[in-house]
């Protein structure tokens, strides 16, 4: 017998074959014409499979009616029984507009719940006829059968749900702006002055969450490039009110930059004044690909920055492939560097390489002097952290 595991990890098609022929099968030993599995939503019930003793149905998968116009939604609330022997009898049934067009006669109908106890949808079949041999044991056998289909369906709508909320939020976040933008200063460590903004984007709508778990879930929906572009374009705007030579620092993933959404966003701005920043978690499939789209953008006086470096192997093969302007050395590699070796050293390494190879060197994370003593004494030129300046919108 297959493990639930294993049924989790089926294909799609392998599923639905499962389902398909445990619907037929419910069909032929019942002896009736149709079976049919709906699932519930927005109000509608929708035909997910269905199984025929002959192809002359008036249903198809992916039909879908107003659950008030439906057997199920009275199955679900127990308005009929399980069992209708003959429709007629009912006048309820006989009115609804289904009896005639599906020519339903004998009727057997269970709702499919989830484990979480929630209706799915119901598990249903009929034939054309009246039936007067329907039992209670056949009731349990659609139950069973129904608890069969649930298993497997479980995953499957348990993720689609999760995706469908969480759209749902990002949508109503990108439609409503939920979102505004902190600024954290980047200070020059030789003059003490702020040397430029890092634009962080800080959200309002619930579940109050962090910037990175948003931003994750909107990839996760594909609406990450929305909302970057959202969040980008309202940062570049703060650009105005910060001293003229300091510069914007805006976080942006790969696919966002390949969308080629950038070079209109930014149209008109000081492209001078502003870095990207590439983050280490971001995976790069084609960094030739990337080069390019970056490429005017980078002629134009716009500057690149590898984040997190030194928090994974990632961010050494953007380094070495997207010779960035600025690597920004991850708070994991300064927390505590005065009292671990293997930090000082590690920073040390990228430090010299920057060194060789051009690049500055920021900082992130410093909350405390004794670590903003040994970042100077290894030759950092700029640092950000809570000890220099939390985030905060520019006023």
């Amino acid at each position: 017998m297959m493990t639930e595991e294993a049924l989790q990890r089926r294909p799609v098609a392998s599923l639905n074959e499962i389902i398909h022929s445990a619907v037929n099968l419910a069909r032929f030993c019942l002896g009736m014409d149709v079976a049919f599995v709906t699932e519930f939503k927005q109000g509608r019930r929708i035909f997910r499979h269905i199984a025929s003793r002959n192809e002359q149905v008036p249903i198809k998968v992916g039909d879908s009616h107003p659950l008030e116009e439906s057997y199920c939604q009275y199955i679900v609330n127990g308005s009929i029984p399980p069992v209708v022997d003959d429709s007629h009898i009912y006048p309820v049934l006989k009115a609804l507009r289904a009896t005639e067009a599906m020519e339903i006669r004998a009727h057997l109908g269970v709702p499919i719940r989830l484990s979480d106890g929630s209706v799915f949808g119901t598990f249903c079949c009929y034939s054309r006829k009246p039936s007067s041999t329907l039992r209670e044991t056949d009731v349990t056998a659609m139950r069973r059968f129904a608890e069969l289909i649930s298993s497997v369906l479980e995953q499957r709508v348990m993720t689609e749900r999760a995706r469908e909320t969480t759209s749902e939020r990002v949508s109503n976040v990108i439609a409503t702006h939920g979102m505004y933008i902190a600024y954290q200063p980047i200070v020059n460590l030789s003059t003490g002055m702020i040397a430029g903004f890092e634009a962080l984007a800080r959200f309002r709508a619930e579940p109050i969450r962090g910037p990175h778990e948003w931003f994750a879930d909107a990839h996760s929906v594909s609406r990450g490039v929305e909302l970057e572009v959202l969040a980008i374009g309202s940062a570049v705007y703060g650009i105005e009110r910060i001293a003229p030579n300091a510069y914007l620092s805006l976080n942006v993933s790969p696919c966002t930059i390949l969308s080629g959404a950038l070079e209109a966003l930014l149209a008109g701005a000081p492209l001078e004044r502003l870095v990207l920043e590439l983050t280490e978690h971001a995976p790069i499939e084609e960094y030739d690909a990337l080069q390019a789209a970056l490429a005017s953008l980078r002629s134009a006086g716009l500057k690149l920055a590898i984040d997190d470096a030194g928090s994974g192997y990632a961010s050494f093969r953007h380094i070495l492939q997207l010779r960035p302007d600025i690597i920004k050395l991850d708070q994991s590699l300064i927390r505590d560097i005065d009292l671990d070796q293997g930090r000082r050293a590690l920073a040390l390494g990228l430090i010299t390489f920057a060194n060789e190879t051009g690049c500055a060197i920021v900082a992130e994370g410093v909350e405390n002097e004794r670590e903003l003593e040994v970042l100077k004494s290894l030759g950092v030129q700029a640092a950000q952290g809570y000890l220099l300046g939390r985030p905060a919108p520019l006023d």
